[in-house]
């Protein structure tokens, strides 16, 4: 039975998923049944340890930072503004509305790093833009949901924070990793929805202006929207990249600058600072619960022999470095249909890192197309947490259906920025060798 702990400690979790119980009650409890056979009187020494380890960990400091940043900018105009502002650029092309939603989700995704708050804030101005001009229902959800998945793997990423804390890597050289695959799931987006509504064009119709804007207005416009997001995504990434300030440094830099931002164009208020501060409180401490649970199921996997289980299976199957990263792979976008992306990154980071370690395969490299697979995570049933950020906000004629029909597409665009991350490691480890160096 002992040695059979690490394989009931999963039984029972997925158990307590299915049945609804939150993932974090669910990791604490599970750790401490199974912790009581493992260390007995002593299992809450062993639990407070855990504890300690998340509360001392100051790389999770960025946390709230980039969720207060994120939070700010939800407050204020610079999305209504931005919005507009692309669609006199993309609004002629077809899908112009799509293309508008996605380039305006990757913008704040590199502005806040929450996925949430990008659906939630792109979501509310896109969808009754493109409800207006009669867009596929199913390309409207797949193009809001996967446009709020970008904040997944585009820098600065929660994600990536959280990954990098677990499996000791460098912030900023994950960051710089993700940077490349991130632009290139965004291009792959837009190819996909130019090429769907050009063939089929009730898709998504082009917009026409009944009175073109001259080009200087455009210009104007596009300035005043682009120039704010883009000096504070320089400015936070900017700073971390080169070196100037630590990783809760660079988010201390950009809540400031999003609070300044607001400031200038006189969008932030009291009770609008007082909101985002409410909401960066919600969100952290259910990220920090959820770390503190998985902290616990892990130390107690760890110390009942899980880790070694998982080794002697692995090297008894006497495979190379493509197929075990092929079957790694296939266990996160599996697990990806039942947990949310923290419990995955938690429950599975400590268990595949002495894998990938043995195995000789680069660690920067396997974190970029673990964070691929994470962001598949946001769109597959049941789980789908996109697809419920996008039914609080979407049109009540939108059924589950056209948005489990409509985010299929993107998960194939996304299992193709995989395929080319598998076949051109330096897509992900080119950047990070220049700030090595």
């Amino acid at each position: 039975m002992i040695e059979l702990i690490p394989l009931w400690m999963f039984i029972l979790l997925f158990i307590f998923v299915f049945l609804g119980i939150p993932v974090a009650l669910s990791l604490i409890v599970t750790s401490v049944i199974f912790g009581f056979f493992t260390f007995g009187d002593m299992l809450f020494n062993q639990l407070y340890g855990a504890i300690l380890h998340t509360a001392s960990n100051f790389t999770l400091a960025s946390i709230p930072l980039f969720i207060l940043m994120g939070a700010i900018l939800e407050k204020t105009g610079l999305a209504l503004r931005l919005f507009q502002a692309l669609q006199l650029w993309f609004g002629r092309l077809p899908g112009g509305l799509a293309l508008s939603t996605i380039v305006m989700c990757a913008i704040f995704a590199a502005a806040s790093g929450v996925v949430g708050a990008v659906e939630i804030v792109v979501g509310m101005m896109a969808l009754p833009a493109m409800a207006k001009y009669k867009y596929s229902k199913g390309l409207m959800a797949g193009t809001v949901c996967a446009g709020g998945s970008l904040g997944t793997i585009i820098p600065p990423s929660i994600v990536v924070v959280v990954y990098a804390s677990m499996a000791q890597l460098s912030i900023g050289q994950l960051f710089a990793a993700s940077l490349i695959p991130g632009l290139m799931m965004v291009a792959f987006f837009m190819i996909y929805i130019v090429g769907a509504c050009y063939f089929k064009k009730d898709l998504g119709p082009a917009v026409i202006l009944e009175q073109p804007v001259p080009l200087s207005e455009k210009l104007l416009i596009t300035s005043k929207a682009i120039l704010p997001p883009l000096l504070l995504i320089c400015s936070v990434l900017g700073s971390l990249l080169m070196g100037i300030a630590s990783p809760t440094e660079a988010a201390a830099v950009g809540a400031a600058g999003a609070a300044l931002i607001a400031l200038v164009f006189r969008e932030l208020s009291w009770p609008s600072f007082y909101g985002a501060l409410k909401t960066t409180i919600q969100i952290t401490a259910m990220i920090m619960m959820i770390v503190v649970g998985g902290t616990m199921f892990t130390s107690i996997f760890a110390v009942s022999g899980g880790g070694w289980m998982i080794v002697d299976v692995i090297s008894r199957l006497d495979i190379g470095i493509y197929q075990l990263t092929f079957i790694l792979m296939a266990v996160i976008f599996l697990a990806g249909f039942v947990l949310d992306w923290i419990s995955i990154v938690l429950i599975f980071v400590p268990i595949f890192t002495p894998l990938i370690k043995t195995a000789g395969i680069d660690p920067i490299w396997f974190a970029v197309m673990f964070m691929v697979v994470i962001q598949t995570s946001y769109l597959t049933p049941p789980m789908a947490p996109s697809i419920f950020y996008l039914k609080s906000i979407a049109p009540a004629d939108m059924t589950y259906r056209d948005m489990y029909k409509g985010v299929v597409p993107f998960v194939i665009l996304q299992l193709l920025v995989l395929l080319v991350v598998v076949i051109f490691p330096a897509v992900a480890t080119y950047l990070p060798s220049l700030i090595a160096n």
